[in-house]
Order: C-alpha cells, then structure tokens, then sequence
C-alpha cells in the first residue's frame, strides 16, 4: 500500500495530529488528542517507504497483537490501532520522561546509581513475564524512567506472547534484536526463553559499570556468534572498584548458558534490592576472560546448537520452575520444634522446584516509640545474633548429603519492625514472593501473639501460605496451605 503523508491537524479516525515528536528509521511518533481520551496519547506510524526489512513491518504487526494485551504501570497502556488496508498505527499511552538511552554517554556511572536502577527495571520485566511474553528488544533506549522514577518498557515489535502466533519466527529466520544485546539462545532462533531479557540486562548492567559493551556491536550474524563461546573481559578488570557482589551478577546474567543465569528476573531484582546477601562464586574474583583451552572447548560445544537450545525454556515454564519462596522463621529457643517443622515443610516445597530462590526471613521486634538497645544484656549485637541463628537454621536445606537447593540460592534476611507482619506482608510484596512458608504456635497466650502474625500473613499475603504447626496434642505435623486470592475468586477453604 502507499504510504499517506501526514501532517499536523490531520484527523486519523478521530485522532488529532497535534506535533511529531520524533522521526525514526522504521516508524514516526505523534502526539495526538482525542475528545473520549483527556489524557496524554501518542501515535505510532511505521514509514512504510523507507523501510525495506520486511521485518520492521512484521515487527509492526506484532506490537498491534501484543500491546493490546499488557496490562500494569510497567508498559504503555494501549488505546486502538489501525491495520494495513488504511493508515496503519498504533495509539498508546504518552509515557512522560526519558529514555535510559543518555545514560550511555555517561558511564561509568556511579555503583550506588546502578543497582536501584536496574532493579526496577528487573521486576518490570518480572511483571512482563508473569504476562507470558518475552520482550526480546531490551536496551537503553526501550526503557523509559518518569519523573516519579517509575520504569516502563516500550516498543514489543520484537516480543514473544505464549499466547500468540509468532509472526517473526514464521516469516523470517535470521537472528532479531540489537547487536550488543542479543542473547546467545537468540542467535541460534529460541525466541520464548524470558532469561535472554536478563541476559541484555546483563549487558546493560556492564556498560553502565564500565563504560564498555561487553562484546562490541557486532553487524554480522558471525560476530554475533562469538557470544556462544567468548566471554567478557571481567567488568573488575576494567573499573577496579566493582564490588565483587557487582561483578557476580553482571557476569551470572552473561552466561551462554540460560540454566546458568538468574531463573528468574524477580530473582534478579532480589540480589540488586540485597546486595549484601549476594551469594559470591569464583564469577566475583575474576579479573580476566576464561583461558584459550576454556574457549576452545565452548567452541567445540557450540558447533552443535542442541547443547545450547535445550537448555531453553517457554516463559511459563519457566516462571513456575524458579518461585521465590519465603520462610518466615521463629528463633525463639522455645519453639525449637516448630522451626525444625518449618524446616521440613520448606524442603518438601522447594524440592519440586529445583531453580527456586529461598527467602529465610525473622523478624526482630523492636518498639513503636522507644529507642530499642542493639545489644542484649552481654553487650553482643542481636540484629547480628538473629542473623547467624537463622543462617544456621537454613544450613540443612543447601548443605550435606540431604540438601535441597544450592547455596547460591538462600539467602537470609533480619527484618527490624514493630509489627512483624506488616514486615514480612511488605518483604513479600517488594520481593515478588511466589509462596511464604510461616509458623503457628500452639494454643494458649503465646498462641494468640504468633497466631495473629500468621493469620495476619495468610489473609493480607499477595501469594500462596502454608502455616506449618504442632498441635499440643502431640499429633503429627499439621500444615495448611491458603492460596492468593484472585479478584473473581470466593476465599478458599485451609486444606489441613
């Protein structure tokens, strides 16, 4: 079809051209009004005559599929589109502020400034994950921070849906995305896979921190290539003052292999929200790239795909192999047996999720008013204490012949609050927890302190419960699960 000429003042199906904001190579941006939509809009016009990929025009189609399904304060909220046979556009919410793209010019940028920053933009695609679809085009200049400083993504023309047919994939088949953020699965056409966004965030991660790209930008699918065997310089290596818990995330969301990277970006954003947690590998070390025999013999590996491709994984699948689970444990010597419960339920659930990341969580009680002492009656920290009673309490599920998940998967957390629920309730929601494993004491007055913190969990938590407990009977454990309600949902009945 002919391309229309547009203009200021025209109307395209009721939206008035008001002023073009910006002129790409494959597409026009519009600021537009509507009398039915007071609020901000703007349009996106592919130019058809000066794009000669077909892609950019499939890449068009597939944003008109998938935008309309997104829902949350993460992506632009959708308004209309129109198709091929008249002006083709689409109509979406005017995300206010800049793109990440300026902050390029400025690395290395200072470590304080970067894992804040890229931890929302992990649990934004978190959010885009839960939705089923791979984005696939992440950068810079996808990622939009508002005033409020707030992340929104942008521009799905290469997203992946569940749910949909894959326009991209059935039309061409050649590597899609932009050179330096391409994940290796990519390059070999795995295009469902929600790690290769973490992968590109790894990338943005390391030239924020450095002021270099990892691997280049290369223009070839041969350059592209060499990400399935080469592996960066160590960002140490060229800015000295990488914090090793820095560099251990940078280079685990660089790995070839997904299954090596973070399972998911919740859990991403969890290490970036908690670096002091950070489980540290031999990746924190490293001050320079792998040996000539190490890379000779990912080459060997890389010559057959399927090394590489069945390690990839559709976006729901993946999502329900790596919850984030929360054990809110008591410590207090007298419940001694209802931590060792606690214990046993937590490995049963993490058990059949082996990508899952565990969350130990107590809650050290302080006064709504009064200056609390940080030192117990022999002068030694509590906060301190806490922590290395619950590490010694989570010590069983990653360690000996009968662990449950690896080590670099638990991390343990002392939470100082006046009302332990509320801390654990808003532990839960900052760190996307899928599953909160808590205790409940028996009967009596104790019973009806802990016993509120638990009920207080199971009916306000955003996620599934289970309240482990030990009747005062003696009977055997007794555990009941509660499930997140959704808002269609009659509230669930405990199943004991």
């Amino acid at each position: 079809m002919a391309e229309h000429v547009l203009e200021p003042g025209q109307t395209v199906d009721g939206f008035t051209l008001a002023e073009r904001l910006h002129t790409g190579g494959m597409a026009i941006l519009w600021r537009v009004t509507h009398p039915a939509h007071p609020e901000p809009l703007i349009m996106k016009v592919p130019r058809l005559r000066s794009i000669d990929d077909p892609a950019a025009i499939v890449g068009f189609e597939v944003e008109q599929m998938i935008l309309p399904t997104l829902t949350g304060s993460h992506v632009p909220r959708f308004v209309a589109a129109g198709d091929f046979t008249e002006q083709p556009y689409i109509v979406m919410q005017h995300v206010e502020g800049d793109s990440l793209r300026p902050l390029l010019d400025a690395a290395p940028l200072p470590v304080e400034q970067i894992a804040p920053l890229m931890a929302k933009v992990a649990l934004a695609l978190h959010d885009l994950h839960l939705q089923h679809i791979v984005h696939l085009d992440i950068k810079p200049s996808n990622i939009m921070r508002t005033p409020q400083g707030d992340v929104v993504l942008v521009d799905f023309g290469l997203a992946r849906s569940d749910f949909l047919p894959d326009l991209l994939a059935e039309q061409l088949r050649v590597p899609m995305g932009t050179g330096p953020y391409i994940a290796p699965e990519q390059v070999l056409g795995v295009r469902d896979d929600p790690r290769s966004d973490l992968f590109a965030l790894g990338v943005m991660m390391y030239h924020l921190t450095t002021g270099e790209r990892p691997f280049g930008f290369p223009k070839s699918v041969r350059g592209l290539r060499r990400r399935l065997w080469r592996d960066p310089v160590p960002p140490k290596a060229l800015r000295k003052d990488t914090p090793p818990w820095l560099q251990e995330i940078i280079l685990r969301c660089l790995e070839v292999r997904p299954d090596r990277r973070y399972a998911s970006a919740a859990q991403l954003a969890q290490d970036l929200q908690q670096p002091q947690a950070v489980a540290l590998t031999e990746r924190a070390t490293r001050t320079r790239a792998d040996s000539r025999l190490t890379v000779l013999r990912r080459w060997l590996s890389a010559q057959n795909p399927s090394n590489l491709v069945s390690q990839s994984r559709a976006v729901s699948r993946q999502l329900a192999a790596a919850p984030i689970v929360m054990a809110a444990v008591d410590l207090s010597q007298e419940w001694e047996g209802l931590a060792d419960a606690l214990r046993a339920v937590t490995r049963q659930i993490i058990a059949i999720a082996p990508e899952a990341r565990l969350s130990c969580v107590t809650v050290l009680k302080t006064h709504r008013i009064a200056t609390d002492s940080h030192l117990d009656e022999a002068g030694r920290n509590v906060h301190v204490q806490k922590l290395v009673a619950l590490k010694h309490w989570a010590r069983p599920l990653f360690a000996g012949a009968r662990a449950s998940v690896a080590e670099e998967r638990v991390t343990c957390h002392v939470l100082e609050a006046p009302d332990p629920a509320a801390a654990l309730l808003d532990y839960a929601q900052t760190n996307k927890v899928d599953h909160i494993v808590i205790g409940s004491r028996g009967a009596g007055s104790m019973r009806r302190y802990l016993g509120s913190v638990s009920a207080a969990v199971a009916a306000q938590a955003p996620c599934s419960v289970t309240i482990v407990r030990i009747p005062d009977d003696g009977r055997p454990l007794l555990s009941e699960r509660v499930s997140a309600l959704q808002p269609d949902e009659a509230a669930p009945t405990a199943a004991t």
